[in-house]
């Protein structure tokens, strides 16, 4: 009788893995975290977006160092928010400056790695541009000052970053053996170890970060605003906010106009091959 029902359950489910005409072949978790990975990579920029809702909720309870302890209490909050952000695009800045061509980019189609990096920031952390992206919306969620908000989102990045960690491990793995075991065996995954700083070999480029960071400039400023703006009207119930903030926002513009011209127009940004 029990082997009549480890039969039937072997035809079910050999019927379950023929389902529409197709032969499915079950992975090891190792492929499932990659291929999940993979995925996750493509839509790695829509994460804050999945967190849309829970903002807009958060957002009535925003502001609270402003009515607990007054303006100037809020303001302080405010500025070290931004510096934390700021300190995620200086992270960006020292990895995209210092990279070599077909590495670290914003190509979300598949993995591009044409050379390891060793040296430089990644000395110190094998996934700088995650850590910094990581450092750029912290700032964001701390700034709501809710804090629950902030514990879901870290919490939400580590479950969707880690797969693409992962996944981009397993790519450069196969791609350079065993250098790739010897330099990920002594080099942090997220967190920094300033210790092991090694000089790049290669000269910084600012022209690289100017041409591929200036919409990360705006999109952080253009942020803040936004959720000062709406933190104000949903929280407290008042339409605008300050001058400074009119300020912050128009300053971020003009850089952004000023570097897209550039970029669009004249050859000044331009990088010459292997330079």
């Amino acid at each position: 009788m029990a082997h009549l029902r480890l039969e039937v359950s072997s035809a079910f489910s050999d019927d379950l893995m023929s389902f529409s005409g197709r032969q499915i072949t079950p992975m090891p978790l190792r492929e499932e975290f990659e291929k999940t990975g993979n995925w996750l990579f493509r839509w790695r920029s829509y994460l804050p977006f999945f967190l849309l809702p829970f903002i807009l909720i958060a957002l009535h309870k925003a502001e609270y160092l402003e009515r607990a302890f007054g303006d100037e209490a809020q303001t302080i909050w405010d500025v070290l928010c931004i510096i934390i952000s700021f300190s995620g695009l200086l992270v960006r800045t020292l990895t995209i400056g210092w990279v070599p061509e077909n590495t670290s980019g914003r190509n979300t189609k598949a993995q591009v790695a044409a050379s390891l990096n060793t040296k430089g920031i990644y000395s110190i952390v094998r996934h700088p541009l995650y850590f910094g992206n990581f450092l750029i919306t912290l700032g964001m969620f701390l700034f709501i000052q809710v804090w629950w908000l902030v514990l879901l989102f870290i919490s939400a990045f580590w479950l969707y970053y880690e797969k693409i960690m992962f996944a981009e491990e397993e790519f450069l793995r196969r791609k350079f053996g065993d250098h790739y075991i010897e330099w990920g065996s002594r080099t942090p995954a997220f967190l920094p170890a300033f210790s092991l700083w090694q000089k790049p070999d290669l000269r910084f480029s600012w022209r690289m970060v100017l041409k591929r960071e200036y919409s990360t400039f705006l999109g952080i400023i253009v942020a803040f605003v936004a959720l000062k703006f709406f933190g104000n009207l949903l929280a407290e119930g008042r339409f605008g906010f300050r001058i400074t903030w009119a300020v912050f926002l128009i300053i971020g513009l003009l850089v952004f106009g000023v570097l897209h011209y550039l970029r669009r127009r004249t050859k000044w940004l331009h990088i010459p091959p292997n330079s």
